[in-house]
């Protein structure tokens, strides 16, 4: 646990010779050594350019299990939302046509209206709860990856998909119950405004006080949106490092944030600046191909006899422009969704390893000895269907396992200044700091 021996404070003077100004060391001096980094993340407090360092090192190790669950999430999501406009259209296809191509000079009837708007609606409400719950999907597995990255563990997607799974409920409880939280002032806002609105544009002489309100209503409700989505952005990473549910999740997230709110808002500021730019940049050539790919086609279009229908080649140079374009939106939303989950993820660990000792934690089970592999002996009466092997490395309790109750409960009391912890029946391993709050006992 020598690693840690650089950590205090960058202004103490050295073996070499006292320290320079700023804390850095004169020539000759002693310099503290680079924090630990078992995996893709420093353990130490993160700047900003530690968590986009950090960002692009997970991202660039693990791309392939993240790539492969969003690909999985979208072809499960594109297949249900088909199958629920198939289902839609099949159920209202009579009353298509009197709607949408009625006689001329007549309105369409009211039983053939009805159903095309009860099912436009039900419709509207399906797909929007599918792309939630496939939002969520890929919300749980950033942390699922996180997880071993911070450990300087390999994954696999089998691996990752399992922790999303498990995960989703919770991740997409906190979701609807930070949207709800964070959009209650500009809905409420809103709620104010449409009767003002209503009742003004309904008089004989319409006041243009009403369009005025808006803004004066909105400005504040979006500042007091802004600053609770900040409070609960934490709150999917917590959900799943933690194991912890949707409500406990978002007061956890409020409390980490608290005290530091000004700074992770302009990290992650700046996090989705950089998600976006890429993101188009990604994109653009995707549209230059495609736009240029048309232009021959095109031209030869123009000299096609009126009247005669669209060449083959047009066809192809649609389908290819519209292929090319999707390829690339595709590709873009994957990396900016994948980026800015990553970012905020990191900040998450980042406030653990500031207020909550998250480093000490993790190098303390990273050098907790592995179990000897002794002989196991053999009962006389084995048992008819013998549990599972379980894995002798353990190093995975650290942040992944809910029978973790170092990182999974880290709230406890820190303990006073010279007492000791209550002697217990199995002794703590030697190699485990003093540093680290005791563990809390199993319920």
């Amino acid at each position: 646990m020598t690693q840690n021996a650089g950590w205090g404070s960058t202004g103490a003077p050295g073996p070499g010779g006292p320290a320079g100004p700023g804390g850095a060391p004169h020539w000759g001096g002693w310099a503290p050594p680079p924090p630990p980094q078992p995996g893709t993340v420093p353990l130490k407090p993160l700047g900003l350019g530690d968590v986009v360092s950090a960002t692009f090192a997970t991202l660039g190790r693990h791309w392939k299990q993240l790539a492969g669950v969003m690909l999985a999430v979208l072809g499960l999501c594109l297949l249900v939302m088909g199958l629920l406009a198939g289902v839609a259209v099949a159920a209202v296809y009579d009353h298509i046509e009197p709607v949408f191509d009625p006689p001329y000079g007549q309105d369409p009837a009211a039983e053939h209206l009805t159903p095309i708007i009860v099912a436009g609606v039900t419709l509207f409400v399906l797909l929007f709860a599918v792309g939630l719950l496939s939002m969520a999907v890929v919300t749980a597995a950033c942390p699922a990856v996180l997880q071993q990255a911070v450990l300087g563990r390999p994954t696999t997607f089998r691996a990752t998909w399992r922790t999303a799974l498990r995960r989703t409920p919770s991740v997409l409880g906190t979701l609807v119950l930070t949207g709800l939280i964070a959009g209650a002032p500009v809905l409420a806002a809103m709620a104010v405004w449409i009767p003002v609105m209503v009742v003004s544009v309904s008089g004989d002489d319409p006041s243009p006080a009403a369009l005025v309100l808006l803004p004066v209503l909105l400005l504040p409700a979006a500042a007091v949106s802004v600053w609770l989505g900040t409070r609960l952005s934490l709150a999917p990473a917590v959900a799943v490092m933690e194991n912890a549910g949707p409500g406990t999740a978002l007061r956890r997230s409020a409390a980490l944030v608290k005290g530091d709110w000004w700074r992770i808002f302009g990290i992650t500021l700046v996090g989705s600046m950089i998600a976006m730019s890429i993101a188009y940049m990604i994109q653009m050539p995707f549209q230059l191909i495609g736009t240029f790919g048309m232009i021959p086609i095109m031209a030869e279009t123009g000299e096609v006899a009126e009247g005669s229908g669209p060449p083959t080649g047009m066809i192809v140079a649609l389908a290819f422009a519209f292929l090319c374009i999707m390829v690339g939106g595709g590709v873009s939303q994957m990396f900016q969704i994948g980026y800015t989950q990553l970012f905020s993820n990191l900040l998450y660990v980042d406030q653990r390893i500031r207020r909550e000792n998250l480093a000490q934690a993790i190098l303390a089970e990273l050098a907790a000895p592995a179990p000897a592999a002794g002989p196991v002996p053999t009962p006389a009466n084995p048992p008819a269907n013998p549990p599972a092997d379980t894995p002798a490395d353990t190093l995975a309790h650290t942040l992944t396992d809910s029978d973790a109750p170092t990182v999974a409960h880290p709230d406890r009391p820190e303990p006073r200044p010279g007492s000791r912890p209550e002697p217990k029946t199995e002794p703590e391993p030697e190699t485990e700091p003093d540093t680290l709050p005791d563990r809390p006992k199993d319920d």
